[in-house]
C-alpha cells in the first residue's frame, strides 16, 4: 500500500475541510497529522477505507476535539467550531450553492487582499501544495526562519482580522480573481514540475488544479483568463505520460513519444483556447495557452512552428515582463533563428543577474553551447546548473548530459 501517495492525494481537500470545520490553520494541520498517524497504523492491517478523505476528516476532527478538551479550551471554542458531522464528500450540484468547494474557499482566503502578495503565495504553497518551510524558503531565496515568521503573520492576520473562510460576493471577485488564478497555477506547476524532492511530477496536485480550474470555469463564465488557464493546464498535462521514462527520468519535449500524449485533453484544451481568444483574451494565461496549443498541434518536433512561438513569447514579454518569460523567449528564438541568436539573449539575462540562482538558465545556456559544439563551455554551464538544481530527476538528466560531454 502506497501510504505516501494516498496522503498526498487526499491531504489538500481534507485539510481545506478541516480548516472550515475547526476555524484554525494550525489546529487543522495538527489534527490531520494525528489522523494520518492512525492511518499509518491501521490501513496496512485493515486496508484503506472506501473514502479515505472522509475518514481522514472525521478522524482528524475527533482528534482535534479531544485535544481541545485536554487543553481545557473546549468550552471557549465550542461556539466557534462547526459542531456538525463533516459534510458529505460526494459533490453537490452547483445550483445548491454558488461555490460549494472547500478548496476554493481556502484559496480565496489565502488570496485575500489584506495579506501581502508574498504571504499569499507562501501560505498557498504550505497549505495546499504541502511544501515544507525549507522548500518554500528556497523558492523565495530567504531563510527558513524568515519564511516561518511570514506564515505565522499571515495566519494571525486571517484570525485577528476575521477574514471569512468564504468566496467573496460577485462585486469583490475582480480584485481577487487574479490572485486565485495565480494560486491555482502555482498548485499545477508544483505538480507538473516540482521545485524540490525525488519526483519531477506529482499527479495529485496537477489533477487538483485542473479540477479547480473546471469549477472556476463553470462558476465564472465570461472571464477569458479562466478558460485560458484551464486550457493551459490541460495542454501541458496532456504530455505527462511522455515527460518521464520508466525510471522516472526527465524526457525533453523534442524527444518525447507523442503517441503517449492525451488526445482528449488536447482537444478540450484547444477548444478552450479558442473560447478564451474569442472573448478577446490576450492575458498572461491566454498567451501561454496559445503557445501550448502550437506545441500540441505539432505531430513531430520538426513540425513545430517555432517562429510563431517566438512571436507569442515576444508579445507575452511585452505585456507581462519577467526574467523567466524572457528566458523562455530566448529558447524559442534559438529554435526559430539558431542557437547563436538565442545564446546572445541568454547571456544578456545571465549578465543581468536576476536568474543567477535559477538552474534552468544555466541548463538552457549549456544546451545552446552544446548545440554550437562549444563542449568545454557547455560542460561548465551544466556544472553551474547542477549547483542549483533541487529535483533529483532533473539532477540525473543534467549529470547524464554532462557525462556525455566529458566522454
Amino acid at each position: 500500500m502506497d501510504l505516501d501517495r494516498l496522503y498526498r492525494e487526499h491531504r489538500p481537500r481534507a485539510l481545506a475541510t478541516l480548516i472550515r470545520l475547526l476555524g484554525d490553520f494550525d489546529r487543522a494541520e495538527e489534527a490531520l497529522q494525528d489522523a494520518f498517524a492512525v492511518a499509518v497504523e491501521r490501513w496496512p492491517r485493515e486496508g484503506p477505507p472506501a473514502n479515505p478523505r472522509a475518514w481522514l476528516v472525521s478522524t482528524a476532527r475527533h482528534k482535534a476535539l479531544d485535544r481541545l478538551r485536554r487543553e481545557g479550551t473546549w468550552s471557549r471554542k465550542r461556539e466557534e467550531l462547526a459542531y456538525t458531522a463533516p459534510a458529505s464528500e460526494s459533490p453537490r450540484e452547483p445550483s445548491e450553492e454558488p461555490f460549494p468547494d472547500d478548496m476554493l474557499r481556502l484559496i480565496f482566503t489565502c488570496c485575500h487582499p489584506a495579506l501581502a502578495p508574498e504571504a499569499r503565495i507562501a501560505l498557498t504553497l504550505k497549505t495546499i501544495c504541502g511544501l515544507d518551510v525549507e522548500q518554500i524558503a528556497r523558492a523565495f531565496l530567504i531563510s527558513p526562519p524568515t519564511l516561518a515568521q511570514r506564515l505565522v503573520r499571515a495566519k494571525n492576520k486571517i484570525r485577528k482580522a476575521g477574514i471569512p473562510y468564504a468566496v467573496p460576493e460577485p462585486g469583490e471577485l475582480d480584485e481577487r480573481l487574479e490572485g486565485v488564478l495565480r494560486v491555482v497555477y502555482l498548485v499545477f506547476n508544483e505538480g507538473y514540475a516540482a521545485t524540490a524532492g525525488d519526483h519531477l511530477v506529482h499527479r495529485e496536485l496537477t489533477a487538483e488544479a485542473i479540477r479547480l480550474g473546471r469549477l472556476l470555469h463553470e462558476l465564472l463564465p465570461g472571464e477569458p483568463e479562466v478558460p485560458a488557464l484551464l486550457a493551459l493546464m490541460l495542454l501541458q498535462d496532456s504530455r505527462h505520460a511522455a515527460r518521464t521514462d520508466a525510471a522516472g527520468d526527465l524526457v525533453l519535449l523534442e524527444e518525447q513519444d507523442r503517441s503517449l500524449w492525451d488526445r482528449a485533453s488536447i482537444r478540450e484544451g484547444l477548444e478552450l483556447v479558442a473560447e478564451a481568444l474569442s472573448r478577446g483574451g490576450a492575458g498572461f494565461y491566454a498567451l501561454q495557452a496559445a503557445i501550448a496549443a502550437v506545441h500540441a498541434r505539432a505531430t513531430s518536433p520538426a513540425d513545430t512552428d517555432w517562429p510563431q512561438i517566438a512571436g507569442l513569447y515576444e508579445l507575452l514579454l511585452g505585456r507581462h515582463p519577467s526574467p523567466v518569460v524572457a528566458l523562455n523567449r530566448a529558447v524559442a528564438v534559438a529554435m526559430a533563428r539558431g542557437p547563436e541568436t538565442g545564446l546572445a539573449l541568454v547571456d544578456e539575462l545571465a549578465a543581468e543577474g536576476s536568474l543567477a540562482g535559477y538552474h534552468l538558465l544555466w541548463s538552457a545556456r549549456a544546451d545552446l553551447l552544446r548545440r554550437l559544439g562549444r563542449r568545454d563551455e557547455a560542460a561548465g554551464a551544466y556544472r553551474e546548473a547542477l549547483k542549483r538544481v533541487e529535483v533529483e530527476a532533473e539532477r540525473r538528466f543534467l549529470e547524464r548530459r554532462l557525462g556525455e560531454l566529458e566522454r
